[in-house]
């Protein structure tokens, strides 16, 4: 056969039950019946090599998604035009409408009718309420990019030649897309982009996205319209399918795909970006872990307990380590902290006991007792056994601050778990000894490192930035080990020359 050559490619019409799908390179799929009698022709068929999942996307989906990539494109070919005194205006008019109790009213209604359509199928709305914290959050974190200054054009690197020289100026990187999960307020964290010569797509999940259209009807929309910013700097797909991430992740159109939420869905999402050759940035495997050293104080651990458990978040207390030499200290005082974080909000904690801490829990945590669970208040055993697999496992409580205890033979074995079964995101580790803080910073694989409460890993309350994510080590790694993912960050260099002797030649 002549290299050459190509064989041509024709549409795929149809499906039929038991059809064979190449994944992988090396693996075959079998297309299921359901799948098979779904699938029209205009629809299109994407397929994760990982797992051997086949995406279904309906052609009316692909159709919405790809406008909205299409607007957002068209818009960044215009953000060149924008001025930044625009750009400000574009944030403050954002917060000015959101912070203007009229215009919220249908916000908030909006929000009201997600949750109780959320609880009305059992699901989870920890993240889905509109609370007036988030929206005083979200508020700040706009005013906080219209205050920053853009970084658009700014030189950062500078070489002379005789006769010309080069310059490396920041620029837009182009459009970001960027699906999230069910929380409000990360639509206006994700505008940051904005703010360094950015457009972004938004897909939001299915619970929140009357809320979504919402802002984007009575906020967003009106505020680019006011600053004079193009149509499509910031578009929602407005589609509830799930799919319509997976065509916003496959369209080539993005500089960069963003993805939050639950880690397999991220997962997944960041496998379909990356078989379209998308740069992704993902934000999924949440839980912090906290290690108690041999100096631990005894109050500091449980104090910096209970503050970590005040909600389920990415940041939240997820694991408990103490060490042997202290366990009948400590063990009391990590339940003291759950029990506390539980009394706050009104409910009853759930804990998940490693072997290592056999013996060290008393028996009245075992005792039956009413869990807040997206479902309801489920009667279940108050502390059940966990295996060492388990350490990792993330717990997405909805009500009940839910965690996993095991006892170390020493540091090294706590550092050790968490090197092994964390998800290499956040720890902090209670020691008052100089040596075993050191020893365990240097120990730990993570790039969010603490001495207390967890709850501080957060863009915008740690270092006065919105964020678009936390990145860690899943394919999140913009910052080496990890970091924060926030507006500003997401730019491209450009180089440009300048020339004053028209007679340079090489």
């Amino acid at each position: 056969m002549n290299p050459g050559n190509h064989t041509a490619t024709e549409p795929l019409c149809e499906l039929t039950e038991g059809m064979p799908i190449v994944v992988g390179g090396d693996r075959i799929v079998r297309v299921t019946a359901e799948l098979a009698s779904s699938f029209t022709d205009g629809d299109r068929l994407l397929t994760v090599p990982s797992t051997g999942a086949l995406l279904h996307v309906p052609a009316s989906v692909g159709r919405v998604t790809e406008a909205a990539v299409g607007r957002a494109a068209a818009a960044f070919a215009d953000m060149g035009a924008v001025s930044d005194q625009a750009v400000t205006a574009f944030f403050e008019t954002f917060a000015d409408r959101l912070a203007d109790d009229a215009i919220f009213a249908p916000i908030a209604m909006a929000n009201a009718a997600d949750i109780a359509a959320a609880q009305a199928k059992s699901r989870s709305t920890t993240r889905l309420v509109l609370s007036d914290t988030m929206r005083s959050d979200m508020i700040d974190g706009l005013r906080t990019w219209a205050a920053a200054p853009s970084g658009r054009d700014q030189v950062v690197d500078r070489v002379e030649h005789e006769g010309w020289l080069v310059e490396l100026q920041r620029a837009g990187l182009g459009v970001v897309g960027f699906v999230f999960e069910g929380r409000p307020n990360v639509f206006a964290d994700a505008c940051g982009v904005i703010r360094s010569g950015n457009t972004v797509v938004f897909r939001i999940g299915s619970d929140a996205l009357g809320t979504a259209e919402a802002i984007v009807e009575h906020a967003l929309n009106p505020a680019i319209e006011a600053a004079g910013l193009p149509d499509g700097a910031a578009s929602l797909v407005a589609a509830s399918e799930r799919s319509a991430g997976h065509a916003l992740f496959s369209d080539q159109r993005l500089a960069l795909a963003v993805a939050r939420g639950s880690g397999a869905a991220v997962a997944q999402l960041g496998a379909v970006a990356q078989g379209a050759g998308v740069p992704v940035s993902l934000h999924g495997t949440g839980g912090a872990w906290i290690i108690a050293g041999d100096s631990a104080d005894a109050d500091r651990l449980e104090a910096a307990v209970t503050a970590s458990l005040d909600r389920k978040v990415c940041n939240t207390l997820n694991t408990a380590i103490v060490l042997r030499s202290r366990a009948d200290e400590l063990v009391p005082r990590v339940l003291a902290g759950l029990a506390a974080a539980a009394a706050s909000l009104h409910t009853n904690p759930k804990l998940w006991m490693h072997e290592s801490a056999t013996g060290l829990v008393p028996d009245s945590w075992m005792a039956e007792a009413a869990i807040a669970r997206a479902e309801g208040n489920v009667t279940e055993p108050g502390a059940e056994p966990l295996d060492e697999t388990g350490l990792g496992r993330e717990w997405e409580w909805e009500g009940s601050p839910e965690i996993g205890l095991a006892v170390a033979d020493d540091l090294a074995q706590a550092m050790s778990w968490f090197n092994e079964w964390s998800p290499h995101f956040v720890v902090s580790i209670v020691a008052d000894a100089t040596d075993e803080a050191e020893a365990a910073y240097q120990g730990l694989d993570a790039p969010f490192i603490g001495n207390g409460f967890t709850r501080w890993v957060d863009g915008q309350y740690a270092f006065d930035r919105p964020e678009l994510g936390l990145s860690n080590w899943e394919q999140g790694r913009l910052f080496g080990r990890g970091g924060v993912l926030s507006g500003d960050s997401v730019f491209t260099l450009r180089a440009r020359v300048h020339q004053s002797d028209p007679s340079v030649h090489r």
